[in-house]
């Protein structure tokens, strides 16, 4: 684990103009085949937990989860981490309204983008959906985030949306909420209710 994590910092070194020695390095020893690239924490959290709940050992089976900081930044991360790069193979979530980021990185990186599975908006929405927002508010509650719930509802601006959009802006409110919920709802999925682009996904790989 700690090795992939280093795997992990030394593509984000890369990704921001230094060297990429090390990520190779690592790369081969640590045997990779395959790069998730997903959008930020909170997605790499629930792909995480889901893997956990399966009882996949990701990093043992050559797989490394990457969060690439924003869909804006695919095209550099697939061309680093795949064919014109290390030779990953490339796969991950994107949300649907970041498709055109997507289609462009991964034609520039020569790579597939079928192996890209799509989220109606976002990853937490779908989770939401999944879970009902009744399931939801019960994990606020167990959570002990029931008051800050409550307060932010009573704030004018969230007035009159529906509830799983309220929801959806809560877990960005404040700092590792999202990554923290990312983890917890996935944990708190039926088998049969995990999202389609995440079930996809896993079963992908």
């Amino acid at each position: 684990m700690e090795d992939m994590r280093a795997f992990r910092d030394a593509v984000s070194v890369w990704a921001n103009g230094g060297s990429g020695a090390a990520a190779s390095d690592l790369s081969v020893r640590l045997g990779l085949r395959t790069a998730v690239l997903l959008e930020g924490p909170s997605d790499l959290a629930a792909v995480e937990a889901l893997a956990a709940r399966r009882d996949r050992d990701l990093a043992a089976e050559g797989v490394c989860v990457v969060s690439m900081g924003g869909a804006m930044s695919v095209a550099r991360y697939a061309g680093l981490l795949g064919p014109p790069g290390l030779g990953l193979r490339l796969t991950g979530l994107c949300d649907e309204g970041e498709q055109r980021f997507y289609d462009r990185g991964l034609q520039r990186a020569q790579a597939p983008r079928h192996d890209f599975f799509v989220c109606v908006s976002d990853l937490e929405d779908e989770l939401i959906r999944a879970l009902g927002t009744a399931g939801v508010e019960e994990i606020l509650r167990a959570e002990g985030d029931l008051r800050a719930w409550q307060t932010f509802l009573h704030q004018p601006a969230h007035h009159g949306r529906p509830r799983h959009q309220q929801l959806r802006r809560f877990l960005g409110t404040k700092k590792g909420r999202k990554i923290r919920y990312g983890r917890l709802l996935v944990e708190a999925l039926d088998a049969e209710r995990v999202p389609t682009p995440l079930d996809d996904l896993l079963a992908s790989l």
